[in-house]
């Protein structure tokens, strides 16, 4: 998976390669893929459809025994080719395009969330209790960049634990000296439910399937970097961030000499529920460093431990311990007192740029369960999808029985949607007043996100915005083409049930969006 499942993409957005992803078997095997799609593109016969060109390559062995979903549409909705495009797909990170979509058009670009402190009372410079922190679904505690152009003042953050630095400041201004009690991570802004319940078991130890909770800290996982070790025999290099001293690692990797499997990458593992995580495999001498990022089973409890650490840095001591909790009830007093200190998130703009733009399953999940919140009966899986739902029936349109969506970002393989609905979401988020937040982190090709290879050398270079998918045995694009004079169609191109290498799809994916813009 591009989009978040096969480690091509971190959750930084940087293109990774891990594990035995390139060894020689595989490279061999992309050569050959390499005379294979894109297919050429056929001549421009003015007698020649665009139905017929499409159905072409459709229609040629191998890639006509999967399952097709097209839909292409002019601005005002006439559709000018489809291929079962009322059906119901397999959307993968398409997925994301719905829930961007819809919080764009619901809440303003400038929306924020708070991230609060509640305890005391102070006395004599020491806080009496417990210190509690309580998040309200920020996903923007972490290092990231939030624009395409990274050397604009202000768009990227480089400490995950800034915001919680400014709360330990805060108390440190109020005197406090103390924790008498424990440190709690408090997530129950929304539901206990941290993990999706469709979600693959492997899954769950990446961060692509991150837990999702009222509180969050550096995208609810830990990067591992690792490298051979000194000489064939040794260990692997490995080393983790942030390391908060909670993670209970062994290193039972072992380097080989240069040219061997390097499959670390693919061989983390975590006992389920715990923070014990080990590494097997081999490491080739030849092979250069490496980063994995691993999720963790506590998202509550890894932010009070990074709010720990940073009140140590400010001088403020804890006498007690560490926990967490998502009972809304247990600090329901607390909160409703004034905070002791709190911080606000980046604005919703910034949530929607790594959700689109380099596919980031987490903020999109995180996004999800704030729709449940904002405009339904809470913050859960369940409302946010009733939230999307009914924007999609009611005022984008969207026929009831083309839509069955199960996460907002698409990992599940469960969702399903038809192209048609695709192109009618983006269709309506176009005439949108707040078109601009959902576009400024729409991948463009040739440009900064998940399109940055694709089109380059088409006569859509540059020319192309859109969303890419990626899961087992499905591949999607959909978006827009630009034309002249601010003109533009909407795609959506869905590939299900095959067995073919996601180069080749990929390949055939673009050639029929070049076609569509032959027209």
């Amino acid at each position: 998976m591009t989009d978040g499942k096969d480690g091509k993409v971190g959750k930084d957005g940087k293109v990774r390669t891990t594990g035995n992803q390139w060894s020689a078997t595989i490279l061999r095997a992309l050569l050959c893929l390499s005379i294979l799609p894109v297919l050429p593109v056929l001549p421009d016969l003015p007698a020649q459809a665009l139905a017929k060109r499409i159905d072409r390559r459709l229609d040629a062995a191998p890639f006509d025994r999967q399952l097709w979903g097209v839909a292409l549409a002019d601005e005002n909705g006439r559709l000018l080719y489809g291929r079962n495009e009322t059906r119901l797909f397999m959307p993968a990170s398409n997925t994301k395009l719905v829930v961007s979509a819809v919080a764009s058009a619901l809440l303003p670009p400038d929306w924020r969330v708070k991230t609060s402190v509640y305890g005391g009372p102070v006395v004599g410079g020491v806080l009496l209790g417990n210190l509690v922190l309580y998040g309200r679904g920020d996903p923007t505690m972490d290092r990231r960049c939030y624009a395409t152009d990274s050397t604009v003042a202000g768009v990227c953050d480089t400490d995950p634990f800034a915001r919680l630095r400014e709360l330990a400041d805060s108390l440190r201004s109020k005197g406090v000296q103390l924790i008498a009690g424990d440190v709690v991570g408090d997530g129950s802004y929304f539901e206990p439910t941290l993990t999706h319940p469709n979600w693959e078991q492997f899954d769950l130890n990446w961060w692509y399937a991150a837990p999702v909770s009222g509180l969050g800290f550096d995208d609810n996982s830990v990067d591992f970097t690792w490298q051979p070790g000194p000489a064939p025999g040794a260990p692997a290099v490995i080393s983790m961030r942030p390391d908060l001293g909670d993670i209970a690692f062994e290193n039972r990797t072992v380097t080989v000499p240069p040219g061997g499997e390097s499959d670390v990458g693919d061989r983390f593992f975590r006992l389920p529920g715990t923070l014990q995580i080990w590494a097997e495999g081999t490491v080739a001498l030849d092979n250069p460093l490496r980063t994995e990022s691993f999720a963790l089973p506590d998202p509550n409890l890894y932010a009070a431990r990074a709010l720990r650490q940073v009140l140590a840095d400010a001088g403020i001591s804890v006498a007690g311990t560490t926990r967490s909790t998502t009972d809304s009830t247990l600090y329901a007093n607390l909160r409703a007192t004034e905070p002791l200190a709190e911080v606000s998130s980046r604005p919703l703009r910034d949530w929607i740029f790594p959700i689109l733009n380099t596919s980031q399953n987490w903020f999109a999940e995180m996004l999800l369960k704030q729709l449940g919140k904002q405009f339904g009966r809470g913050g859960s899986w369940p409302e946010g999808l009733t939230v999307e739902r009914r924007f999609l029936i009611d005022s984008v349109r969207v026929d009831s029985t083309q839509i069955s969506l199960s996460d907002g970002s698409g990992l599940s393989s469960t969702n399903l949607i038809s192209p048609v609905a695709f192109t009618q979401i983006l269709r309506y988020i176009r005439r949108h007043p707040r078109y601009s937040t959902f576009a400024a982190g729409l991948p463009q090709a040739g440009g900064t996100g998940s399109l940055r290879n694709r089109f380059v050398d088409t006569p859509l270079a540059g020319r192309v915005r859109g969303k890419t998918g990626s899961i087992s045995r499905v591949n999607t694009l959909s978006g827009y083409i630009e034309l002249d004079r601010g003109r533009f169609l909407t795609f959506s191109v869905q590939a299900n049930h095959h067995a073919q290498p996601s180069r080749a799809i990929l390949g055939v994916i673009d050639s029929v969006v070049v076609e569509m813009g032959r027209r």
